[in-house]
């Protein structure tokens, strides 16, 4: 039977043409997608309606989980949290539902990670008198193995992460899925800052005190907001040996006012401002002047030719000023972090970090 599609409003209509791609490789069935878009008439019922389409999956997972198919728990309560994500990734005029939905997205991939293959855990780490949290998976097989640590953008989260991880750990590389200030759990108690270098570091040290993780061979992966923070780490701690920058603006400033309004909010809330205008303010020093220089590690910058929030010109001035060896790929027809394009990028980035993490 064909799904009906329902009269929406502006910002439904441009999630029904502008997030598949990113909704799609994040891990949401594509049947989903259009079912649930194409039922939304109001903004206002987005969080709402993926919230009872990421119920149905909690309840198979839950179900599996019951009767000992690990296997089938850890993908259905998987798909349960990206759909809770998304239902709240950009529901920023509704705190209190957001919230609600990023606690179902966090509580079911937690209780997937035991039964994925290979399996994770949470981790918690202790961050000025509270804690940042991060999903850990370490590959099948290996003592020691390098890690990658994955950054978020501004609306991404730890639970968005599933698929990238498994690129690395395909090439037999641990990763640590990372909700920094201002980002996913943390967003409550910590606003972003400019000088992700610090919490990056205290998740540094905590990788170098394990005794299964190879401190010495640490690799960050970050799109969008993900996309500057890389860069900037990379500069500030050399303990960083290689790193993959997606989609990262070089002054974010530069790109603030013709984003869309609702990317606007995220702002406002992740900077813990009262105003849009103040989250401006504060994104002045989100900035790479000065700083991209300092980076001589290897790194992997990724711009998308038809990317309408960040331009694909900020990637070709972190490769033109950097110190260090740069892969620059440009790709025509790439939107925002090129997630329609993910074949074009996604192995050869992963290879990438391989090789210079000595497991290529």
């Amino acid at each position: 039977m064909a799904t009906q599609v329902k009269q929406a409003d502006d910002r439904v209509l441009h999630a029904r043409t502008g997030w598949m791609a990113r909704f799609v490789a994040g891990g949401v069935p594509i049947s989903d997608f259009i079912e649930v878009t194409n039922s939304i008439e109001r903004w206002e019922d987005w969080c709402a309606t993926w919230s009872e389409r990421a119920a149905i999956h909690e309840d198979i997972g839950r179900d599996a989980l019951s009767q000992g198919f690990g296997k089938s728990a850890g993908y259905h309560l998987t798909t349960a949290a990206v759909c809770y994500h998304f239902g709240k990734f950009l529901f920023c005029e509704y705190p209190d539902e957001m919230r609600s939905a990023h606690m179902k997205a966090v509580e079911c991939r937690t209780l997937a990670l035991p039964h994925l293959g290979p399996p994770g855990e949470r981790i918690e780490i202790p961050y000025e008198g509270k804690h940042l949290f991060a999903n850990l998976r370490r590959p099948t097989g290996v003592l020691r193995p390098p890690v990658v640590i994955l950054i978020p953008g501004m609306d991404s989260t730890k639970e968005e992460f599933h698929n990238s991880e498994q690129l690395f750990l395909d090439r037999c590389m641990a990763t640590l899925s990372l909700d920094g200030p201002g980002q996913g759990e943390a967003e409550y108690d910590f606003p972003i800052r400019p000088d992700y270098e610090v919490p990056c570091g205290i998740v540094m040290d905590w990788i170098e005190a394990r005794d299964d993780l190879d401190g010495k061979r640490i690799g960050l992966s970050g799109a969008s907001m993900g996309g500057y923070y890389v860069p900037r780490v990379a500069a500030r701690d050399k303990r960083v040996v290689a790193g993959i920058a997606n989609g990262g603006a070089f002054n974010v400033l530069n790109n603030f006012d013709p984003r869309p309004q609702s990317l606007k909010e995220a702002y406002r809330l992740r900077t813990h401002s009262a105003s849009v205008a103040e989250a401006r303010e504060k994104t002045a020093a989100f900035n790479l002047e000065g700083v991209a220089q300092d980076i001589t590690c290897p790194l992997f910058i990724i711009g998308g030719k038809e990317d309408r929030i960040t331009s694909y010109k900020d990637a070709e001035r972190l490769a033109s000023e950097v110190s260090g060896p740069v892969t620059l790929l440009l790709i025509e027809g790439a939107n925002h972090v090129a997630h329609n394009r993910g074949h074009m990028f996604k192995t050869q980035a992963a290879d990438w970090m391989a090789g210079h993490l000595g497991v290529g």
